[in-house]
């Protein structure tokens, strides 16, 4: 049955234009949608804040230079010897290290950072992935609204035979003027129906261009996705090591949890504080007066040793909001794993039911199909009425754009399974 249904949606194609396939338009949007591009700076943004996280373990090296112009010269004679007290112009340099040797509470802050930066991975990998499957959901109707144009098109062009039949057998005198007024009016109908669906050919056009960024999508004809084939294949997988296989799978569920991990990790920090902590300083000095000491260069060092014994309880107060937020993280991670588990329950429910209207919709289709062709031919041996056939002309345009929606209803249900388990929208595990 799946070869037939694809044969026939193949047939309701564009039949002009470039070709636009799934992959291109998912890949395309990848590349060039502000949502894609915007994921991947908030993953730099986050590389940032780890290495500004590392910069407190490393020294700060600042370098100083001065000029002073000054409006005379200060001499002194000590001895026998000549001293410059002060230059009529002055050079100064000073390189200054400031080093941390040691402040527990900032491990904690390093080892936040690097969780982010693993929990934005996630994150920025998932909002892709969600793009990818808007792609794909907003490909899937294009294609459906363009085929229902196509039946649209089907029905207008059976109400024109009908009303040629009806016109040339009211001219030999076999029937009424009526059989030509209802006739012209199922025509009517007909056409304006072409015209309510080509606006929304338009729209839904409109929208995939809009998420690929591409203007020119409208000029193309899509492709028929092969994985439509797979939709009406039973998953031989039980609901539950589905369920299973998405929990551990879903980007946004393992963001939540790289995200609790960093919680955790901060709530050390305002117990560290209790800690002293120490650091070294050094400078290096370059002069053109040396004054007393005869010195041009100079140097000196020292360690500073810091205890902060009381700070009004902030540390307490830090510790709770941190253990608390923490405990939100972890509820966060729960509420996220119940919800992989209902996303994938409904996916399986929704494709189950999709995959029944389809088996439905094939069927009404085939008998409306035949009945339209049965009853035309017997209103041209005068054997039915003009009703009957405008009747049959309704019943078959309903029946194959039922058979266009329940077709692509069932791909995109297919996508959304394939969203609630954790794949891409090619049945594939994500990458970072």
């Amino acid at each position: 049955m799946t070869v037939l249904i694809l044969f026939v949606c193949s047939s309701f194609m564009r039949a002009d234009g470039e070709i636009l396939t799934f992959e291109s338009a998912i890949h395309l949007a990848l590349s060039r949608n502000e949502r894609a591009l915007s994921a991947d700076q908030l993953v730099v943004a986050a590389d940032a804040r780890l290495t500004k996280a590392r910069a407190f373990f490393l020294p700060n090296i600042n370098v100083t230079g001065t000029y002073t112009r000054r409006p005379f010269e200060v001499v002194r004679i000590i001895g026998n010897s000549q001293i410059i007290i002060q230059s009529l112009n002055a050079l100064s340099g000073v390189v200054a290290l400031n080093l941390t040797i040691f402040d527990a509470h900032s491990i904690p802050a390093l080892r936040q950072a690097d969780l982010d930066k693993s929990s934005q991975q996630f994150a920025s990998a998932d909002s892709k992935r969600q793009l990818a499957f808007e792609v794909g959901n907003a490909f899937l109707t294009t294609l459906s609204v363009d085929q229902v144009l196509e039946a649209s098109q089907h029905r207008f062009d059976f109400a024109k035979q009908t009303l040629d039949a009806a016109k040339a057998r009211y001219s030999a005198g076999l029937v009424s003027v009526n059989d030509v007024t209802r006739a012209d009016l199922e025509y009517a109908t007909a056409e304006m129906g072409i015209i309510q669906v080509k606006g929304q050919v338009e729209t839904t056009w409109l929208q995939l261009g809009y998420l690929l960024d591409d203007p020119t999508a409208i000029r193309k004809k899509l492709e028929i996705p092969d994985f439509l084939l797979k939709t009406t294949e039973d998953n031989p997988l039980t609901v539950e090591q589905l369920i299973a296989e998405a929990q551990t799978r879903r980007l946004d569920l393992n963001s939540l949890r790289w995200h609790a991990k960093a919680q955790r990790a901060l709530i050390l920090e305002p117990t560290l504080r209790w800690l002293p902590s120490l650091s070294l300083t050094g400078q290096y000095r370059y002069t053109n007066e040396a004054g007393l000491t005869g010195k041009n260069f100079n140097w000196n060092a020292g360690l500073t040793f810091s205890w902060a014994i009381f700070d009004g309880l902030t540390r307490n107060g830090d510790y709770s909001e941190r253990k608390a937020l923490a405990y939100q993280a972890d509820l966060d991670v729960q509420a996220g794993e119940r919800k992989v588990e209902l996303d994938v329950r409904d996916a399986l429910v929704s494709l189950t039911n999709q995959r029944a209207s389809l088996k439905l919709a094939m069927t009404t289709y085939d008998v409306a199909k035949r009945n339209a062709a049965e009853t035309a031919e017997l209103y041209k041996q005068g054997l039915s009425t003009v009703l009957q056939v405008a009747d049959a002309n309704v019943r078959l345009f309903e029946a194959e754009v039922g058979f266009v929606q329940a077709r692509y209803g069932l791909g995109i249900a297919y996508l959304n399974l394939e969203a609630a388990l954790g794949l891409d929208p090619f049945g594939k595990e994500p990458k970072l």
